[in-house]
C-alpha cells in the first residue's frame, strides 16, 4: 500500500496499523480503511484521531460528485465521536474540526461551499503544522477537489501539483502523492505532467484495485490506450476479488472505451455482455472504494452506449433499453444515446421522447443544486435537439444548435467518472458539417476534437475522410496513417474505415 507515516497519540502497539489505514485513504480503499480505523479502535478506544480518518471514508471519493444522506449524517456522527473521545492533541482535534467543515450545516450549506470550509480549514491546519506531511498532502488534496470543471486557467490543479510535486520527489514511496497528482493534472491540457506519477502509482500501491485504475486517467487524456486497457483489467479483477462491483465497473468502462479506440471491437463486445452480470454482484450497502455505486450504474449505462455510438449503430442506440435508477446524470446517458440514435436513422419523433426525458432529468438536477451535471445534460439534450432538427430538414438550425452545444462543451471538462463523452459535441459538430457538404469546416472540427480528445478512433477516421473530400491527399492520407497506428491491435477484419486505411498503405 506504499510507505505512510502519520504522527498520533494514540497507543504506540497501534501505530503500524493506523498508518496502514491511512495508507488505504490515500488509495481510496474506503471500506478496507473504514475496518482498519476501527480495528484500531479496538486496541485502542481512546484514539480519537481515528474517527477522523472514519469520517474521511464516509465522505468517500472527492472527485465522486455531491454527497448526500446517510454519508452525511455517519460522517457526522464520526466527528462528533471523535472530539468527545479520550484527550485529542490540538493537531489532532485541528484534524476532526477541518473534516467536520464537510458535514457542518449540511441542510443549509451546499456541497461546494462545504468543500471550501474543509479547503479553509486544511489551509490553516498545515500552515500551523508545517512539518505534518500527511497534513500538506491532504490540504493538497483538498484544493484539488475544488476545482472547477469551467476553469481552464486550472488554478486549483496547479496550486494542488505546485504542493506535491517536491513532496513526490523527497517521498517517491508515497501512495497519496502519486494519486493525488494524477488527479490535479487530470485534464487534457495538464495530462503529459502526470505521466511519471500514472507510471509508478500502481507499483506503489498495487494491492489497491484504485491504484490499477487511477494510472488510465492520464493514458485516457494522453491516448495511450493499451496502457490503459492493461492497466484497468487489472484494476478490475482486483475489484473482483475483494467484492467491489462499482469499481470493477468503472475500471471496465474506461477498458471498453480504450478497446473502442483502438479497433478491439470483439473484446469490447465481450464486455458489453459481462457488465449486467457484475452489475448484479453490486451491493449499495456495503463501503466500498473510490466508485461509489452512482459509478456502478454510470458505466452499466455507458458501456453499451459507447458500443454502438462509437460503431454508427444508430438504429442500435436508438432501440437502446434505459435502466431507471436514483441517479439523473446516468439515466440521461440513456436517453442521450437513444435521442441521437434516433434522429440519425430517421426516427425525429422517437428523439423527441427522449428529448424530453433529458429536460426533465435536467430540471431534476437542477432542483438538487448540481449545476455540473445539469449544464452536461442541457448539452446532451441540445445535441440531441440539433440532430432532430437536422433530420426534420431544419438543417441551419441544427447546424447553429449543435455550434453551440459543442462551444458549451469546450468550455467545462468530463467528470472523473468517465473516460470521455459517448461522443463529442465537436466530433459530431464535424460529422454534420460533412452531410453538409462542407469538408473543410468539418476537418477544422475534427482536428479540434483531436486536440482535446488524443488518438480518439472516430475523429481520426472522419479527418482522414473531411481532409481527401477537401483535396489534400496529404493530410488525408497522414491521418489514415494514424489511424492504422492508433489502432495496431485492432481486429483482423475490423471497422471499415480501418479496413479501409490499412488497405491505402
Amino acid at each position: 500500500m506504499g510507505q505512510v507515516h502519520f504522527e498520533n497519540s494514540c497507543q504506540p502497539a497501534v501505530g503500524d496499523a493506523f498508518d496502514r489505514a491511512v495508507a488505504l485513504l490515500h488509495s481510496f480503499s474506503f471500506g478496507t480503511a473504514k475496518q482498519a480505523f476501527e480495528g484500531v479502535l479496538a486496541e485502542d478506544p481512546n484514539c480519537a484521531i481515528a474517527y477522523w480518518g472514519i469520517a474521511l471514508t464516509h465522505w468517500g471519493n472527492p472527485f465522486g460528485g455531491i454527497k448526500t444522506g446517510p454519508l452525511l449524517e455517519n460522517g457526522g456522527a464520526a466527528v462528533a465521536q471523535g472530539l468527545s473521545t479520550g484527550a485529542p492533541t490540538p493537531r489532532e482535534r485541528a484534524y476532526l474540526e477541518a473534516v467536520g467543515k464537510l458535514y457542518e450545516s449540511t441542510s443549509t450549506r451546499d456541497h461546494a461551499t462545504r468543500g471550501g470550509a474543509y479547503e479553509a480549514a486544511m489551509a490553516t491546519l498545515q500552515t500551523t503544522y508545517p512539518d505534518d506531511r500527511e497534513a500538506v498532502t491532504f490540504y493538497a488534496l483538498a484544493v484539488s477537489q475544488m476545482a472547477s470543471p469551467t476553469d481552464k486557467t486550472f488554478a486549483k490543479q496547479l496550486q494542488a501539483s505546485a504542493i506535491l510535486e517536491p513532496l513526490f520527489i523527497n517521498d517517491p514511496e508515497h501512495p497519496g502523492l502519486a494519486h493525488y497528482l494524477i488527479h490535479a493534472y487530470d485534464t487534457p491540457t495538464l495530462a503529459d505532467r502526470g505521466l511519471n506519477a500514472a507510471q509508478r502509482y500502481a507499483s506503489i500501491a498495487p494491492a489497491a484495485p484504485h491504484a490499477l485504475h487511477m494510472p488510465s486517467h492520464t493514458f485516457t487524456r494522453v491516448g495511450l490506450w493499451q496502457e490503459s486497457i492493461d492497466t484497468n483489467l487489472q484494476s478490475a479483477a482486483s475489484a473482483l476479488r475483494d467484492g467491489s462491483a462499482a469499481e470493477a465497473l468503472h475500471a471496465m468502462d474506461y477498458t471498453v472505451y480504450a478497446y473502442l479506440q483502438t479497433g478491439q471491437d470483439q473484446a469490447a463486445r465481450a464486455a458489453v455482455d459481462e457488465a449486467p452480470r457484475v452489475l448484479a454482484q453490486l451491493d449499495q450497502s456495503v463501503m466500498g472504494g473510490a466508485a461509489p455505486p452512482v459509478s456502478a450504474f454510470f458505466a452499466a449505462a455507458a458501456i453499451p452506449a459507447r458500443y454502438v455510438m462509437e460503431h454508427s449503430a444508430w438504429s442500435d442506440a436508438a432501440a437502446l433499453s434505459v435502466r431507471s435508477t436514483a441517479f439523473p446524470q446516468v439515466n440521461a446517458m440513456s436517453h442521450f444515446a437513444r435521442a441521437v440514435g434516433a434522429a440519425r436513422s430517421g426516427q425525429p419523433d422517437a428523439a423527441d421522447i427522449d428529448i424530453a426525458a433529458l429536460e426533465a432529468l435536467r430540471a431534476k438536477l437542477e432542483a438538487a443544486r448540481d449545476p455540473y451535471w445539469t449544464e452536461l445534460v442541457r448539452i446532451q439534450r441540445e445535441i440531441a435537439q440539433a440532430w432532430t432538427e437536422f433530420a426534420r430538414g431544419s438543417r441551419d438550425a441544427g447546424l447553429a444548435r449543435l455550434s453551440a452545444a459543442a462551444d458549451a462543451e469546450d468550455k467545462t471538462d468530463k467528470a472523473a467518472i468517465s473516460p470521455g463523452p459517448l461522443a463529442p459535441a465537436r466530433e459530431m459538430l464535424g460529422e454534420m458539417l460533412l452531410e453538409l457538404q462542407q469538408p473543410a469546416a468539418a476537418l477544422t472540427a475534427f482536428q479540434a476534437t483531436l486536440d482535446k480528445e488524443r488518438h480518439r478512433f472516430r475523429a481520426t477516421a472522419l479527418a482522414a475522410v473531411a481532409a481527401e473530400q477537401s483535396g489534400n491527399a496529404a493530410a488525408a492520407a497522414e491521418f489514415r496513417m494514424q489511424l492504422t497506428q492508433i489502432a495496431k491491435n485492432g481486429d483482423q477484419s475490423g471497422r471499415p474505415e480501418l479496413e479501409a486505411a490499412r488497405s491505402s498503405r
